[in-house]
C-alpha cells in the first residue's frame, strides 16, 4: 500500500513512548533511556568524551603506540521508533555504527570484518591518509569479500569531526544504514573548554509501511527522517545544564537532502566544518544551521532558558513519520456525501484531512503492521505531532541528576494559557471582531 492510499483510508499515527538503545541491540519500547553519563575529562586539555544519543563509542585497545578496532559489517534488525523496526544493514550490531573517537595524531588499526551477502570496503570520509587507505574500491583496494577481514592502518593527522561508510555499492548500502560518526579531538585544543559534546547522524529513509526493508532506489520520496537512525518519539533528549558550553556535531550522510537544523531557545556559532576549525573572527549567531549531503558541521552554545527546547530538521515533511506528504489535498473538503459511500466497502473509512493534520495522531486509528504514519510523541500538555528528525533539549540547573524522561515544571505565568475574558476586555480585544 503506498501512502497516498494509506491516508485515503483513514489512517491516523499514533504516539508512543520514548524508546532508547542498549549496547550491541535495540532497548524494548517503553524502556528507559539512559541518563547522561557524568562529565569526564579524557582527553588533552580537559576535553570531555563525546556521547553518541541512541548511541556507542568504538572500543579501541592500545597496543605498541597503535589504537586498535574492529568493524563488523552486517545485516541490523533496527528500531526507528515503538512500532517501527527495520531490516536494515550496518556495524557491531547497529546503525550508524559507533562513534570512532580518537586524538591528533593518533595511529590506528581498524580491522573489519564483512558479514554481508556481498562485498563493501570502508571510506573515512574527510580524513586525509595514504591513498591505499581510502576505501574506493575498484580504485584504491580490491573490495572485502563476505567472510574476509581486512585491515586499515593509518594516523589521524588532523583534528576534526568526519564520517565513515562504504565506497562499494554505497548507493545500496549506506540506504540501508552503513554509516558511522569519527571525532578527532586536538592535541592542543583552542577556546573555551565545552562541558558536554554530542555527536547526531542525520539520515532518511524510505520504508514502505507494513514493510521493514529500507528501499535504496528511492531518490525523492524518503518517509523516515531521523537522528542517529531513529525518528522522534524514538530520539534520545540531549540533558544539559543551563550555563554549561555545549558542542553538537552533526553529520549528513543521507542520499539527496540537505538539512537545515533548527533550534528553538537559543542562539549558536558553527564552529568546524568537516574542512577544519572556523577562525573565531569569522563566526556569527545562528539558530539554523545547514548540514548538506556529505558534510559535518559543528555548533556550540550556551544555554540560558531553562526548560525542554525542540531542535528539528526544518524542511517540514522531514519531521513527519511516513506519509507526510504524496497525498491529496483534503483541507476544507466537505466529505459528508463521500464517506457513507466508502463505508459501504470499508466500514471504519474516515476522509483524513479536512481540517489539517494535526490531531491525526490522537484518533487512535488503526495503522498497519509495522508502520508509524504522521504521528509524533507524547508531551505534557498532549500529542507532540512532529515526528522524524527531532528531539529535544533538556535545559536543566542539575543536568547529573535530571530524569531523561522527565518534563519541564513552568514557573507561574511563564506559559502560554487561554486568556481570561476580564484580560481581554481590559486590553480590548474582542475575538469575535472581523477584518477585511
Amino acid at each position: 500500500m503506498d501512502r497516498r492510499k494509506f491516508v485515503q483510508f483513514g489512517v491516523a499515527a499514533g504516539g508512543a513512548l520514548l524508546a532508547s538503545q542498549a549496547f550491541g541491540q535495540n532497548a524494548k519500547p517503553g524502556a528507559a533511556p539512559a541518563r547522561p553519563a557524568p562529565k569526564r575529562a579524557v582527553f588533552p586539555g580537559g576535553q570531555v568524551a563525546v556521547t553518541t544519543p541512541n548511541g556507542v563509542t568504538l572500543p579501541l585497545k592500545e597496543k605498541d603506540g597503535l589504537k586498535i578496532g574492529h568493524l563488523v559489517a552486517m545485516p541490523v534488525k533496527h528500531t526507528f521508533a515503538p512500532g517501527l523496526e527495520g531490516d536494515c544493514w550496518g556495524y557491531n550490531g547497529r546503525t550508524p555504527g559507533p562513534t570512532i573517537e580518537v586524538v591528533e595524531g593518533d595511529r590506528v588499526r581498524i580491522y573489519v570484518t564483512n558479514k554481508l551477502p556481498e562485498p563493501t570496503t570502508v571510506h573515512w570520509h574527510g580524513v586525509i591518509l595514504p591513498n591505499g587507505m581510502d576505501g574506493v574500491s575498484g580504485l584504491n583496494q580490491r573490495p572485502i569479500k563476505p567472510g574476509e577481514t581486512f585491515v586499515y592502518e593509518f594516523t589521524f593527522r588532523h583534528a576534526g569531526t568526519y564520517m565513515y561508510h562504504p565506497h562499494f555499492d554505497e548507493m545500496t548500502q549506506m540506504a540501508l544504514g552503513m554509516m558511522g560518526m569519527i571525532v578527532v579531538h586536538p592535541k592542543r585544543p583552542k577556546g573555551p573548554a565545552v562541558d558536554r559534546d554530542f555527536v547526531l547522524m542525520t539520515h532518511e529513509w524510505k520504508i514502505t509501511p507494513g514493510s521493514r526493508r529500507p528501499d535504496p532506489n528511492e531518490m525523492t520520496d524518503f518517509n523516515v527522517l531521523t537522528f542517529n537512525s531513529k525518528a522522534f518519539p524514538g530520539t534520545e533528549p540531549l540533558v544539559v545544564g543551563r550555563g554549561e558550553r555545549v558542542r553538537i556535531r552533526f553529520g549528513n550522510l543521507s542520499a539527496m537532502d540537505h538539512h537545515p537544523i533548527h533550534f528553538h531557545g537559543l542562539t549558536f556559532e558553527t564552529t568546524w566544518t568537516d574542512g577544519g576549525e572556523i577562525p573565531a573572527a569569522a563566526r556569527h549567531p545562528e539558530t539554523t544551521v545547514l548540514v548538506p549531503v556529505g558534510s559535518t558541521r559543528v555548533i556550540e552554545f550556551v544555554p540560558d532558558e531553562l526548560g525542554d527546547w525542540a531542535f528539528h530538521c526544518h524542511m517540514t515533511h522531514h519531521v513527519m513519520n511516513q506519509m507526510g506528504h504524496g497525498m491529496p489535498v483534503m483541507v476544507g473538503a466537505n466529505a459528508r456525501k463521500i464517506d457513507p459511500r466508502v463505508q459501504s466497502l470499508v466500514p471504519r473509512y474516515m476522509t483524513m484531512g479536512q481540517s489539517g493534520m494535526g490531531d491525526m495522531a490522537e484518533m487512535g486509528m488503526p495503522v498497519p503492521k509495522n508502520s508509524i504514519p504522521m504521528g509524533g510523541g507524547p508531551g505534557p500538555f498532549g500529542s507532540i505531532d512532529m515526528g522524524g528528525m527531532f528531539t529535544i533539549l533538556k535545559v536543566r540547573d542539575n543536568p547529573e541528576t535530571a530524569d531523561p524522561k522527565g518534563w519541564y515544571t513552568h514557573p507561574k505565568g511563564t506559559q502560554a494559557e487561554r486568556a481570561e475574558e476580564a484580560l481581554l476586555k481590559a486590553d480590548g480585544i474582542d475575538p469575535e471582531a472581523t477584518f477585511g
